[in-house]
């Protein structure tokens, strides 16, 4: 069946065949290895023994530790070629959108979206998607670019990164929301429960390869991660519970 052209997936489709050259083989010091390991901390925190779905699973590097906690780990993503690779993990994943999600109502107890939900401009719709397949009493946690953060200020006004020889950042829909911002987009019959953060301290990437300063990043980001200064975070994790 043909699909009609989506600048998306075709952008993804494009960045799978970089897209783990920083991320595997990765030093467990290394940048992305932090970022993974917060985003897992948050999931586990909800998910351990539970039902997960990752909207926006990507090559299945953080479904793949979900897998080994929650009781059942499933992923959908909107590139084949993201999903090609997540397959050959092994992963319980399908072709899909965060905005019309291929499941039933009340299908998982956690639904999470990490740097996805950043490139969806239907935010509305999205959030209302999540929580349609969150089962009552179950928890979204939804990750959204924070335009006041070290990260947020260097991306917006920094040059646009390379995914490909051919290809920068710039090529795919961008959002940033404030983290006041957040509440307008919870649907109804959730509640804004909480927040987490990640990468709060840290000013650029490179920074976690300094042996020194490293390892005082990767201290400090497991500490702040969930205090107010959650608030500064280049990625804020929005923690909504769905009404029982």
């Amino acid at each position: 069946m043909n699909q009609a052209f989506d600048p998306t997936r075709e952008y993804y489709n494009e960045f799978s065949k970089r897209y783990e050259d920083e991320r595997r083989p990765n030093s467990a010091v290394g940048y992305h290895a932090m970022i993974d390991d917060l985003e897992v901390e948050i999931v586990e925190r909800f998910g351990r023994g539970k039902s997960v779905l990752e909207c926006g699973c990507g090559t299945g590097l953080l479904l793949e530790r979900f897998a080994a906690f929650a009781s059942d780990a499933q992923g959908i993503d909107l590139s084949p070629g993201m999903l090609s690779l997540a397959t050959a993990r092994g992963l319980n994943v399908r072709e899909g959108s965060v905005t019309s999600l291929p499941y039933g109502d009340s299908s998982f107890d956690v639904t999470c979206s990490f740097k996805v939900l950043a490139h969806v401009e239907d935010i509305g719709t999205a959030m209302s998607e999540m929580a349609r397949v969150t089962k009552p009493g179950g928890v979204i946690l939804a990750e959204f670019y924070n335009p006041w953060s070290f990260r947020g200020l260097a991306k917006r006004l920094g040059p646009a990164g390379k995914i490909s020889d051919a290809t920068k950042e710039s090529a795919v829909y961008t959002r940033f929301d404030a983290p006041w911002d957040i509440p307008k987009y919870i649907p109804a019959g959730c509640q804004l429960e909480g927040r987490f953060g990640v990468r709060v301290a840290t000013p650029v990437a490179g920074a976690v390869r300094l042996p020194v300063l490293g390892k005082w990043l990767q201290r400090a980001e497991h500490a702040l991660a969930d205090t107010a200064a959650a608030n500064l975070a280049g990625f804020y994790v929005a923690i909504v519970r769905k009404a029982r």
